[in-house]
This record gives C-alpha cells, structure tokens and sequence, in this order.
C-alpha cells in the first residue's frame, strides 16, 4: 500500500469515527470526566492554600477517587471517557482542513496535543485503577534528570519549558479574549452569561498553573537542576513561598473549580 493510500485510509477510518453517534456522546462523556479531575484537583488545591497536605495535580486526584468506595469502578469509567475525547480530538486532528497548510497544521498540533493530554490522563486513570501509585513530582524530576543527561539536554529542557508556558499563556488569552466561545454553542440568557464567566476565570486560572510549571522547568534548565522541576504539585508549592502565597494558591484553587464547572457544561454544549 502506498502513502498517499494510506493517509486515504487512515482520514477515511477518522471520518467513521466522528461521524459515530458512540464515540460523539463518549466523547461528551469524556468532558465531564475531565471536569471531575478538575473539580477534585481544585478541592485538593484549596485544601493546601488552607495548610492541609496534599497533591494538587491529577494523580492526587485519581489516587483520591481510588481511595473511595467503588473507585476502581469510577477510575476505569474516566479512563474509558477520557480516552474516548482523546481518541476524537486525533480524529479531529488527522481531518483538519484549513485554507493553508500553516492554519491546518496548527489546527492539527492543537488537536493532536489535546489527544496526548487527555489520552496520558486515561492512562494514568487505569494505573491508579491496577493499583499504581504515581508521584507526578519524582516522574517530573526524573524526565527533567534524563533529558539533562543528553548532549545539549539543558536547551531542549528549557525549550519544552517555554512550550508549555506559551501553553499557558494561551490558555489565559483564550480566558481574557474569550475564544473558547468557538468550542462551545454558549446558550443565551443568564446561562450563557455564567457559563461564559466561569470559562473566563477557569482558562486564566489553568493558563497561571501550566505558565508557572514552564518557568520551573526553564529554571531548571539554566540551573541544570533537576530538583528544581516540577508539574502541577510542583508550581503549586512554589506559588506558596512567594509574597501572599496561600491567597493566591486558593485564588489558582477556585479557578480549576470555575474550570472543571466551565467542562461540565463544555460535556453539553461543545461544538462536535
């Protein structure tokens, strides 16, 4: 078989797959999963800024619900949604169409980067189900040690720190300008007016975490201390030794919660 006819068959294999009234409402199903790891993760966080222990990032949430009743029934639900949306956002990727191949291209590293997220997080969701225990922190600082060990390994350690934070950076553009309005049909009313607030003040709150986890591993990087990396846990521990650090740990808190309700609704009216 030749490429092109491969790529034929792989974008006609995509296009059976969004058109599939399944995968579209696990696909929904997957965006309130991701909600529910968002809301827990916002509960843990607000937890610390009040000087409880925890870990404010998605394994901390996943190992919470594994510790409930049932959770190994609810963690293999949420891997079976979110792999689901990560599965959609690949198809979405692998048909994306634009008026130039730069638009299309960046449509397609968007929605393929989205796939990676949420199929890394249905991974996870199943570990934690077969009795893994993940630390997100040792993971972190152990890729950073490994990539420093490379030729060259501080620059592409500081590059994937900048990549991340001009993640963030976007995320807090998106809340500011409100372009997610795109990715959802925000209904009118008093509604459409609270779901739009909450995407606002979730999209910054989210956009400040993944800026402040690239900056740790731009540090990193320049001090070619592993150590000094970091994930969501990581950046939440370092906004608490700044000035007004538990204020603004709480502050980031609310906003995962504003975020993960902001999904909820996304799980009813994302554009799909």
């Amino acid at each position: 078989m030749t490429n092109g006819a491969k790529r034929a068959a792989a974008k006609r294999a995509a296009r059976e797959a969004r058109s599939s009234p399944a995968l579209r409402a696990l696909a929904r199903g997957g965006y309130a999963a991701n909600a529910v790891v968002h809301l827990l993760i916002g509960v843990i966080v607000i937890a610390i800024a009040s000087g409880a222990r925890g870990e404010g990032d998605q394994a901390g949430a996943f190992k919470t619900i594994a510790s409930a009743r049932l959770g190994f029934v609810a963690l293999w639900t949420l891997a079976t949604l979110l792999a689901a949306l990560g599965v959609w956002h690949a198809a979405n990727g692998l048909l994306a169409s634009r008026s130039s191949d730069v638009k299309k291209w960046g449509v397609r590293i968007s929605e393929w980067g989205q796939a990676v997220v949420f199929l890394a997080l249905a991974s996870i969701a199943g570990a934690v189900a077969l009795g893994a225990r993940p630390n997100a922190e040792e993971t972190a600082e152990e890729a950073s040690r490994g990539v420093l060990d490379l030729p060259g390994g501080p620059i592409v350690l500081a590059l994937v720190g900048v990549g991340i934070g001009v993640g963030g950076i976007s995320f807090i553009v998106m809340g500011i300008l409100r372009s997610f309005h795109s990715k959802v049909d925000v209904p009118d009313g008093r509604a459409g007016t609270a779901i739009s607030a909450l995407g606002v003040v979730g999209f910054i709150a989210k956009g400040i975490s993944l800026s402040v986890i690239g900056i740790l591993l731009i540090v990193a990087a320049v001090k070619v201390d592993p150590g000094t990396a970091g994930g969501l846990d990581g950046a939440i521990d370092a906004l608490l030794d700044v000035w007004g650090g538990p204020f603004l740990v709480g502050i980031v808190g609310a906003g995962f919660v504003a975020y993960a309700l902001f999904t909820f609704c996304r799980a009813r009216y994302a554009k799909l």
